[in-house]
């Protein structure tokens, strides 16, 4: 069984090696949608500027201009390796403010939290949107509805969970102080804002750091499968367009077998290996950049880059 696992797991990679040279011998231009919400989205990302930070910091710079990126969807991990101490933390400078400096990325930044952030003061993140102009993230947990072409009739409605508490392999590692918090409560909440019957939401789209599908090391792993019993059949129920993550450093876009779509993307800094997941993999590659996102009233595009400004992937997700 074991030798049949490794020879797909080894065809799939060969595979996805070919996919990828594949990619990159065909230049795609940036799409731009008119009379959509455009935003980029990017995870595990604070290192102090080392890992490639700077550059995707930069690419990401110059692509929220070109796009005119409305804000930034944040997967979480914000600071490695263990979150920041206080909202006086070295790391607000050395990891955020010196980094991502471009002015078309002086917009807002809706921030989710990761293991590594619960390895320090989860606070410090809250309270840090007190001081920061773009920094926002009010609770552990939150919600937003953001109009298409400032039209209040058409809504996207953006769900930003709280996903570490959810791994049961936390509550015994004192490195991720993930004990106190109450998941029946979060879930209960998140069903609540997903079950919202206003006729103007027109997209759902949830944000958190663990994914419930993933082509790279977690695979198969305990946490991977606690985040898929969690909340696979509540995306299911509540007609859950997309789900976007980080916590595995590459980007991905996954659709199994079901309403929602699968959007990894969590190579800020550190890069790690992925291959296409066997369950509706659609694009996988272990680089270092980041996702735009752009949602009208009837179409979802997407668009994989990388640190270098290159276009990896152009997907569309229709009404």
């Amino acid at each position: 069984m074991k030798k049949i696992f490794l020879f797909s797991i080894l065809t799939l990679l060969c595979s996805e090696i070919f996919a990828q040279a594949k990619n990159k011998a065909v230049p795609q231009q940036l799409i731009v949608p008119k009379k959509a919400i455009n935003f980029i989205a990017m995870g595990d990302f604070g290192r102090n500027g080392e890992v490639s930070q700077k550059e995707v910091a930069a690419q990401m710079g110059k692509t929220a201009k070109a796009f005119g990126a409305q804000f930034f969807v944040i997967t979480g991990d914000n600071f490695y390796p263990s979150g920041v101490a206080s909202t006086q933390d070295y790391s607000w400078i050395a990891s955020f403010e010196q980094i991502y400096t471009a002015h078309s990325l002086q917009r807002d930044w809706f921030v989710v939290l990761g293991n590594h952030d619960y390895g320090g003061n989860v606070q410090a993140e809250i309270d840090y949107s007190k001081i920061s102009r773009r920094w926002h993230m009010p609770a552990r947990y939150y919600s937003k509805k953001i109009s298409i072409d400032g039209d209040t009739s058409r809504q996207a409605l953006f769900v930003f969970i709280d996903s570490s508490p959810f791994i049961t392999q936390y509550y015994a590692n004192s490195d991720h102080n993930v004990n106190g918090q109450d998941t029946a409560a979060q879930k209960l909440w998140i069903e609540e804002i997903l079950s919202d019957p206003s006729p103007n939401i027109k997209w759902k789209i949830v944000v958190g750091h663990h994914p419930l599908y993933t082509g790279g090391n977690r695979i198969t792993s305990k946490d991977t499968r606690d985040m898929n019993s969690s909340f696979k059949n509540i995306f299911e129920k509540y007609n859950v367009d997309a789900y976007i993550c980080g916590h595995e450093h590459n980007l991905q876009y996954i659709q199994p077998a079901g309403k929602t779509h699968y959007f990894i993307t969590g190579s800020g800094s550190e890069i790690t290996p992925t291959i296409r997941h066997p369950d509706g993999g659609k694009f996988a590659v272990s680089e270092n950049g980041f996702m735009t996102f752009s949602i009208s009233a009837d179409q979802m595009t997407v668009q994989v880059i990388n640190k270098n400004g290159t276009i990896l992937y152009t997907g569309y997700i229709k009404k």
